[in-house]
């Protein structure tokens, strides 16, 4: 599976056979970022994953640079804890919640056995947060507030979401990311390993909400027989992230080509690069660079043939890019 913020993944995906999933306002193909795996531990543990994910996408709308109060997401799981119950009992496609189930249910939200006063402020909050939806639910930017209806099981899939735009672009890339792990944990039941490949990985580091959720799945992904893979030109923006020494941690190999010097000594203090080593990636040419695997690092030359037909589905470069498509 692969999520894919660029568009740049289409001939390789056609050549393997596989399907593209274009996730665009002006598109028919829809993901539900509600959607919920039914769990072999029963519906809890699947109500538990769900929850996590749903407060860190209402975080990311709607927690600001503070992020939400932990009484917030308290009020986040509550509703989410009801609105899955129809589902349940009757588990078919037409009774999987949507974005709106949810903003509805924070609108209703009254907290009981608690003081009037502090059941008012808990009420109001839950309407800002509702508030913070509407765009997402009756607004411009409603795409996400639909039913799944990609069914697809196809070995290789790729999520195309170029032309999400920049307010759903990450929404998109987290939304993306739960429904990899709905289908890591398809795969784990059928005792099938599942590869995920994240290009521009860097902007899901670049918000603390989304950051913490991604070490997350990261993490949950290699338990299950999932096999995430972050790809990023932007070294710079994804060495920021406070979250990334995580990443690393949970990382069984680091391939890294060509640095700009400031990155190089950030990436030698985390990694404990000595200055030879550093050398390799150091002004280095195409294909040449460092490879992590476990506390082995070895240098590369990687020549690959540019004649090839596999060369041509896989290069990004502008110039060779229109050509293959002449061809």
């Amino acid at each position: 599976m692969i999520c894919d913020p660029e568009g740049e993944y289409f001939p390789l995906v056609q050549a393997l056979g596989g399907q593209v999933v274009r996730l665009a306002t002006n598109s028919r193909d829809f993901l539900n970022p509600m959607d919920i795996q039914l769990s072999h531990k029963g519906d809890k543990e699947a109500l538990k994953l769900k929850s996590d994910f749903l407060i860190t996408l209402c975080d990311h709308i709607a927690g600001g640079k503070e992020g939400l109060e932990n009484d917030e997401k308290g009020i986040i799981d509550e509703c989410i804890r009801h609105i899955y119950d129809h589902y349940f009992q009757n588990p078919k496609p037409e009774n999987m919640p949507i974005l709106g189930d949810l903003y509805e249910a924070l609108l209703r939200y009254d907290p009981k056995n608690i003081e009037k006063e502090l059941a008012r402020e808990a009420k109001a909050k839950a309407v800002r947060i509702a508030n913070s939806l509407v765009l997402y639910v009756n607004g411009s930017q409603n795409y996400f507030n639909n039913r799944t209806n990609v069914d697809s099981h196809n070995r290789v899939l790729c999520f195309d979401i170029r032309d999400l735009g920049k307010q759903l672009k990450e929404l998109g890339m987290l939304i993306v990311q739960d429904a990899v792990w709905n289908r890591v944990s398809r795969n784990r039941e059928r005792k099938v390993a599942t590869r995920y490949y994240c290009d521009e990985f860097h902007l899901l580091l670049k918000e603390k909400q989304t950051a913490v959720y991604s070490v997350e799945i990261w993490k949950r992904f290699r338990k299950w027989g999932g096999i995430p893979t972050g790809l990023t030109q932007n070294v710079k923006d994804l060495l920021s992230s406070r979250e990334v020494e995580n990443i690393f941690e949970n990382s069984d190999m680091i391939i890294m080509l060509n640095q700009a010097a400031g990155d190089r000594q950030i990436l030698a203090k985390q990694l404990n690069i000595s200055p030879h080593q550093l050398s390799y990636v150091t002004h280095s040419g195409e294909g040449e660079g460092l490879l992590f695997f476990g506390n082995v690092i070895l240098p590369f030359v990687d020549r690959f043939p540019t004649d090839l037909e596999l060369y041509r589905i896989m290069t990004t470069k502008l110039g060779e890019v229109s050509e293959g498509a002449q061809k």
